[in-house]
C-alpha cells in the first residue's frame, strides 16, 4: 500500500497543503472559512500520517529561538528600509504575483479566520515545512533511499538546491525566502534534528504573525 511509502509521512501534509492553494479557486467555499478548513484537513493528514515524525524535543532551544529571530528580522527588514522594494519588477511580475494580501477584509475581521490563520502559520506550516524541505527533500536528493542518509547530511547540491525551491514557494517573497531556506537548512545541518528547525520556523513565523496583526501588515499573509 502507498501509505507504507516512507516517504508519504514527510510528503503527504504538504501535498495536501499545496493542493488547497492550487485548488482556492475552485473550491465552493468562502474565503473566510477556506483556510480554517486547509488548516483542518492538513492537520488530519498530519496526524494520520506523521504524528509519529512530531517531535519538539529541540536540543538546541536557545540557538533555534535566535535562528527564528533572526530570519524575520531578514524577513521584514527590506520592507520596513525601503517601502517601495517590492513593486520592483523582480517581485512584482506576471510569474510571481505582487506582494499583496488576497484576504478580504470581512476575513480579517473574522476572529475565527485570525485564530485558524495564526494557529496554521505558528503550529501547522512549521511541521509541514520541515517535515517535507528538511526532513525528506534535502535527504531524498542525496539518495532516493533516504532514510539511509541522516538528517542534516550535507552535500552543495542538496543544500542549495532545497534552499532555491523553498524560495521559489514563496512567490514575491523569494529573495528572504531564500535567505530563510539557507539559514534554516544550515541550522539542519548544524542540529542534525528536526525538531531544532520546526522550533526556529515556528519562533519566525509567530513573529511574523503577531507584526502582521499588531501592524496591520497583511502583505505578508498572501
Amino acid at each position: 500500500m502507498i501509505i507504507k511509502h516512507p516517504a508519504v509521512p514527510y510528503v503527504a501534509p504538504y501535498a495536501a497543503f499545496m493542493a488547497f492553494i492550487a485548488l482556492a479557486h475552485w473550491l465552493p467555499v468562502s474565503p473566510r472559512f477556506l483556510y480554517p478548513l486547509r488548516v483542518v484537513v492538513v492537520g488530519m493528514v498530519v496526524v494520520v500520517c506523521s504524528r509519529h515524525l512530531i517531535s519538539f524535543r529541540a536540543r538546541n532551544w536557545a540557538g533555534s529561538i535566535l535562528m527564528g529571530i533572526a530570519v524575520f528580522v531578514l524577513w521584514i527588514t527590506p520592507d520596513v528600509f525601503w517601502p517601495a522594494y517590492r513593486d520592483h519588477w523582480l517581485f512584482d511580475n506576471f510569474l510571481l504575483g505582487s506582494a499583496r494580501s488576497s484576504v478580504p477584509q470581512e476575513a480579517k475581521e473574522s476572529l475565527v479566520f485570525v485564530a485558524f490563520r495564526v494557529f496554521g502559520s505558528v503550529a501547522l506550516v512549521p511541521i509541514v515545512e520541515e517535515l517535507f524541505w528538511r526532513g525528506w527533500l534535502m535527504r531524498w536528493l542525496i539518495r532516493p533511499d533516504f532514510e539511509a542518509v541522516h538528517l542534516g547530511t550535507y552535500t552543495p547540491y542538496s543544500f542549495w538546491l532545497t534552499a532555491a525551491l523553498f524560495s521559489a514557494e514563496h512567490g514575491s517573497y523569494w529573495d528572504v525566502g531564500l535567505l530563510a531556506g539557507i539559514l534554516y537548512n544550515w541550522w539542519m545541518v548544524r542540529t542534525h534534528r528536526l525538531a531544532d528547525c520546526t522550533v526556529a520556523h515556528a519562533v519566525t513565523n509567530g513573529l511574523l504573525a503577531t507584526y502582521v496583526l499588531a501592524g496591520d501588515q497583511w502583505q505578508y499573509w498572501l
